[in-house]
């Protein structure tokens, strides 16, 4: 793990790396992103069929059985081997649930525990883990600065979740920094075209970069999806500083503050910042979730996903 000196060193924090991230496997067993189902639902979809609809992929091509669909033949391998053969198909167990990750260097901060970066990444792994070891293809888009946001397809078991988490470590912001404009919009829209109906979009951001364009853009992209809001926070941001002075801002543009006379300013523009994101999350009917630095992020996830309406 790399160490990182943060409030002018007065405490050293931990960046996670993959060795961390992968072991979160192990806590995420147990949890998961699926609502729970009526029973009569939980004894559909474990039997095989030689009918082809919605939800069903291809399994294997057998011999031509009495009652079997005649759309379904396979007539070329019928005509290879000279006796009727025919598709079967069994039910497509593996939802497509996609993370979206906003990373910005803005994130590279926290007065608790942890960076706030350090939490998205930590908790994107707990839900990767949590959807593959549920049956689901974990893809991602991850928003890097200003760059391309680096895409990766659906894929299941560990195939789907070490690439992601690997490119996770090797794009967490390394130095503070302003948050990036457009990032976040630039995700969703690069994820909207590669998104399959019933498909999963977790999107894990602190929002600092939210526009109406971005609403816009995400609404679009859960119109036939399921969703959800997981915003990451930090108690300084909400409570403000204690009183005394203190020397904020980012190396090379620092000043000094007195925290009794920001308080009130400050707590007022954290309630409107907190309006805003409720009334987004009641506008695009999407559950918003906090999850803050100061809290261990095993503790928050395995409350989180407990909770029976995790996926309604």
């Amino acid at each position: 793990m790399r160490e990182c000196i943060a409030a002018e060193g007065a405490r050293t924090m931990i960046l996670p790396d993959l060795a961390e991230l992968s072991a979160l496997r192990g806590a995420a067993r147990g949890l998961s992103l699926r609502a729970r189902r009526p029973a009569m639902a939980q004894l559909q979809g474990g039997h095989r069929s030689a009918q082809r609809g919605r939800g069903l992929e291809f399994e294997e091509v057998r011999l031509y059985a009495p009652g079997d669909d005649a759309r379904n033949i396979d007539w070329r391998v019928t005509a290879r081997r000279g006796r009727t053969h025919t598709k079967l198909y069994r039910e497509e167990r593996e939802r497509p649930v996609w993370l979206v990750a906003d990373l910005h260097p803005g994130l590279y901060f926290g007065s608790r525990r942890q960076f706030k970066s350090a939490v998205l990444l930590r908790t994107a792994a707990m839900l990767a883990w949590a959807a593959a070891l549920g049956g689901d293809r974990v893809g991602a888009v991850i928003a890097v600065g200003n760059d391309e946001p680096l895409i990766f397809p659906p894929r299941a078991r560990e195939a789907g979740v070490l690439p992601i988490l690997q490119a996770l470590v090797e794009a967490q912001p390394l130095a503070p920094g302003l948050p990036v404009n457009g990032g976040l919009h630039n995700a969703v829209a690069t994820l909207r075209p590669l998104l399959q109906p019933g498909s999963m979009i977790l999107l894990l951001s602190d929002f600092a970069g939210l526009d109406s364009s971005s609403e816009d853009i995400l609404a679009s992209a859960t119109l036939h999806s399921e969703g959800r809001l997981l915003w990451i926070t930090d108690p300084l941001e909400s409570g403000g500083l204690p009183s005394g002075t203190y020397r904020v801002g980012l190396p090379g543009r620092l000043w000094w503050m007195n925290g009794e006379d920001t308080h009130v300013q400050w707590q007022n523009t954290w309630r409107a910042r907190e309006q805003n994101m409720n009334d987004l999350a009641m506008r695009l009917n999407l559950p918003l979730s906090r999850v803050n630095t100061h809290d261990a992020v095993i503790d928050s996830m395995v409350a989180l996903l407990k909770e029976p309406a995790w996926a309604t």
